[in-house]
């Protein structure tokens, strides 16, 4: 592309942390629209007009016109409707805060995901962050009682399914023109959330209010195409572990809006099951690293 020589790692891991803040800025939107509208009426529009302007976006600024983008990108839909549509459906069923920590579980399951489909070792730092991530997630749970509620389930399938699209992100798009690889993923949703709506509705007509147009401006314009897009540019031009870590400040920003604006009032044990997650990512983000930097000296 032709701005990518100006693109410095300092620039990449910025681009990053404003595209984290959007992430977890745009899930109370989500949730005031929840009220009028269904799951896939909503996903569907959001990434039906996405693939629309990613579609002009990829005719204007990709090389050529990449069939084996569009095989990867339908590929790759398919896992990002799960993600999308377990993290959307959680937000009927508990805080916004919760769902965004949860859900950051993706990160600690990719080291797993990647030995099932291509047998990497995994690394003793990933099984100390995992048992973190689920002792947090114990704590986070709206009661200690054992067992998850509905939100929490949803929230962990979310977090599954996000892990496989990394897994397979990393392995398509190595040699993929991105924007069209961008617009497939999301017409492919779009296409999925037609059909569940159509299933369970009958249709994708939204009740036309303020909370929709809100939840669309936000989730199309910046979560969508500008997100995604930054993501996949950007991650090309940064570390793995630096990104995780910048990733986290998608649930920071999540729980500090949903606890301050959206009235979310996460007790002391929940607070502290966040911060616990958040301590499981960053060991077996960070760990590794810090292990082979150590070996070199």
């Amino acid at each position: 592309m032709f701005f990518s020589r100006q693109i410095t790692e300092f620039k990449a891991d910025f681009a990053l942390l404003i595209t984290a803040f959007i992430w977890g800025a745009a899930l109370l939107p989500i949730v005031a629209s929840l009220k009028t509208n269904d799951v896939f009426t909503i996903l569907f529009w959001r990434f039906f007009i996405s693939a629309l302007i990613m579609g002009l976006i990829a005719y204007k600024f990709d090389k050529f016109f990449d069939k084996q983008a569009i095989k990867y990108g339908s590929i790759l839909g398919l896992t990002l409707f799960l993600g999308t549509s377990f993290q959307t459906s959680a937000l009927k069923y508990t805080y916004s805060s919760s769902v965004s920590f949860i859900v950051s579980l993706y990160i600690l399951f990719i080291p797993f995901m990647s030995f099932m489909l291509f047998k990497k070792k995994v690394g003793i730092y990933s099984y100390v962050g995992m048992f973190f991530g689920v002792l947090g997630l114990f704590l986070l749970k709206r009661n200690l009682e054992f067992g998850f509620g509905k939100g929490e389930i949803l929230s962990i399938c979310s977090a599954v399914s996000l892990a496989f699209h990394i897994v397979f992100m990393g392995y398509f798009t190595k040699k993929s023109e991105l924007f069209t690889f961008l617009a497939s993923q999301f017409l492919v949703i779009s296409i999925c959330c037609f059909l569940f709506s159509y299933a369970f509705r009958g249709g994708v007509v939204p009740v036309l209010d303020y909370a929709f147009y809100k939840a669309m401006i936000i989730t199309i314009f910046f979560s969508t195409v500008i997100g995604f897009g930054i993501e996949g540019l950007m991650l090309r031009y940064t570390t793995p572990v630096k990104a995780a870590i910048i990733f986290i400040f998608k649930s920071v920003t999540a729980g500090f809006l949903g606890y301050f604006f959206g009235g979310e009032d996460l007790n002391s044990i929940q607070i502290l099951g966040a911060c616990i997650i958040i301590a499981g990512i960053l060991i077996s983000e960070v760990g590794p690293y810090l292990n082979k930097k150590s070996q070199k000296i």
